[in-house]
């Protein structure tokens, strides 16, 4: 998911975006799934923001 979500973020998507492709994700793949996913993705925001 690292990648995936550096490289949307590359091409544009900004951190509010991927938040709600988050939630929204959840109704799909499940809320589980979506709190594991959740620090990998806060990770990945804060080692932007450097």
């Amino acid at each position: 998911m690292t990648f995936h979500l550096n490289r949307a973020m590359d091409n544009g998507l900004m951190q509010e975006e991927a938040g709600a492709k988050l939630s929204h994700l959840a109704f799909y793949a499940g809320w589980p799934k979506v709190f594991s996913a959740m620090p990998v993705a806060r990770q990945v925001f804060e080692s932007r923001a450097n």
